[in-house]
């Protein structure tokens, strides 16, 4: 199977996608019905897994599949000629729906094969796209296989995901074998205080999507001295409703309990807790914030906490790629996680 036929099962995976938001899709109609049961099992599997949060997730892997992107992402590698069919594994966080998809993309679009070993929280989605896949091209079916145990595996390549303790385990279980060990990240956004209110809005779905459990979820804002939190608060609104999801409201309960015992001082509104902190990552239904009086001391912190940073929401030219407002969980397919290149490291054993 050469690299053409490798894109076209995915574009043609993305048009199926498309149908989910479409009027009258037209493209695998009798499995769309199957894939709304997959999303509603999804849920019941994982109450994370709402299915706003699903459907967010789908509908961004539906926009970016599309020929001009592939276009745009691959021209630069010579993958038309990589033939060394490598058999990598994919150790998969569960944190939201389908957050490896990208990896395991890669793994089949640059030629070799990917071994998944999918995280318990997340078991429905990616099986599913790939009986899809399978049907839309059939010879593409002895490009992956699922393992439960690593013990006695042997692996060309690894890219695992998990927590900071998970990835000192990985380091030391696949010292030996060439890998990208993906830790915790955050995402953080730094105000100048003249942003639209577009962008603000933007920047409230950075925050909510997906619960705020992401690592490219904004956890913390830098605001310029004076900030008014009244202005993030009314621009928050429209999300309120998240408070009704059972874990999420636990959360928020539960945290402000704590925090509130504990002494220290809180601003909420009934489902955000914001909170004056130098960390970068706050709990889930918590946003920090830290006042600054000097951007170029933010800027300075930003740079010395890169490796911990995944996403940096500005209009200021605080690095050398911002995000823009609203687009963190919308990434193209050449925005690499940790900004590891990860055709390169597909393509380079």
């Amino acid at each position: 199977m050469n690299l053409e036929e490798r894109i076209q099962s995915f574009v043609k995976l993305g048009e199926f996608l498309s149908g989910l938001f479409e009027e009258n899709p037209i493209y695998l109609l009798e499995e769309l019905d199957v894939l709304k049961q997959k999303i509603k099992e999804s849920e019941i599997r994982n109450n994370w897994f709402s299915e706003e949060s699903v459907l967010s997730s789908l509908q961004s892997i539906s926009e970016q599949l599309t020929t001009e992107n592939f276009d745009a992402w691959i021209t630069p590698y010579n993958l038309e000629n990589n033939t060394q069919d490598k058999k990598v594994l994919l150790v998969m966080a569960g944190n939201i729906p389908l957050v490896g998809f990208h990896d395991f993309l890669s793994v089949i679009v640059s030629g070799n094969k990917v071994v998944v070993k999918l995280s318990s929280n997340d078991r429905v989605l990616l099986p599913y796209l790939w009986e899809v896949l399978c049907k839309i091209n059939p010879i593409i079916s002895d490009k992956l296989e699922y393992i439960e145990d690593l013990k006695e595996r042997k692996f060309d390549a690894v890219i695992a995901t998990g927590s900071d303790n998970s990835a000192k385990y990985f380091e030391y279980y696949f010292k030996n074998i060439r890998r990208i060990i993906r830790k915790n990240r955050r995402s953080v956004a730094v105000l100048n205080g003249k942003e639209t209110q577009q962008e603000l809005k933007g920047l409230s779905e950075d925050i909510f999507l997906y619960f705020g459990l992401g690592c490219r979820n904004v956890s913390k804002v830098f605001l310029p001295n004076g900030y008014n939190l009244d202005k993030l608060f009314d621009v928050f609104f429209p999300f309120q409703d998240v408070v009704n999801h059972k874990k999420y409201g636990n959360n928020y309960d539960y945290n402000k309990a704590i925090f509130l015992m504990g002494g220290h001082e809180l601003t909420e509104n009934g489902f955000l807790l914001m909170k004056e902190d130098t960390s970068l990552q706050s709990p889930v239904s918590m946003l920090f914030y830290e006042f600054y009086e000097d951007l170029d001391k933010v800027k300075d912190y930003i740079n010395e906490n890169e490796d911990l940073l995944q996403c940096v929401v500005s209009k200021e030219d605080i690095v050398k790629k911002n995000t823009h407002f609203g687009e963190t969980q919308k990434p193209q397919l050449w925005d690499y996680a940790d900004n590891t290149d990860t055709i390169e490291f597909l393509t380079t054993f």
